[in-house]
């Protein structure tokens, strides 16, 4: 009986030795496979850039209109259809970040309010320029700080807007 027990146990052993050897033959066929995808030369491509002579580089663009850092909100307050998308755009093009682009909360302004939200006078300007507007004008200039808002100056866009030449002009344009 101990006999038996014996060729049991060999023939189980034979079989996972059989076993282990068919995996370990698939591993090193993977391996071998592997290494010689992974060392392939591939096709070399050479690489050339066109020379441009009158294309400005992105430093050259920069230095003649950079980015100013003034946050502003611009809304509809006259209910003239894409309105303040239009005036985005047009404050994008002097290089002034509109983060905010909405409707007000009426449509009836009679005329174009810049709101300061905060102490930079010089962001205030800087808007009130691009109307033509004085910065000491105070039918078109408020003064209301609200740091929650995250803006340094709000323009309600009134109907006079068509009245200022340079954001008409640009609208026309465009």
């Amino acid at each position: 009986m101990i006999h038996k027990k014996v060729k049991v146990k060999n023939s189980e052993n034979f079989l996972l030795n059989v076993s282990i050897g068919i995996a370990g033959i698939f591993l090193l066929g993977f391996i071998y496979s592997f290494s010689r995808n992974a060392t392939q030369d591939g096709v070399p491509i050479k690489v050339t850039f066109p020379k441009s002579e009158n294309e400005p580089l992105a430093l050259d663009i920069y230095q003649e209109s950079p980015i100013q850092d003034i946050k502003i909100e611009v809304l509809n307050g006259c209910g003239i259809k894409g309105l303040a998308a239009k005036t985005t755009n047009f404050f994008r093009s002097k290089q002034i970040d509109v983060i905010r682009s909405d409707n007000a909360d009426r449509y009836n302004y009679s005329k174009t309010i810049i709101i300061s939200r905060n102490e930079n006078i010089k962001s205030l300007k800087a808007v009130a320029e691009s109307f033509q507007i004085s910065p000491n004008d105070t039918n078109h200039i408020k003064i209301d700080p609200d740091e929650s808002l995250g803006v340094d100056v709000t323009v309600i866009l009134g109907k006079d807007i068509k009245s200022f030449n340079e954001i008409s002009n640009f609208f026309d344009e465009n």
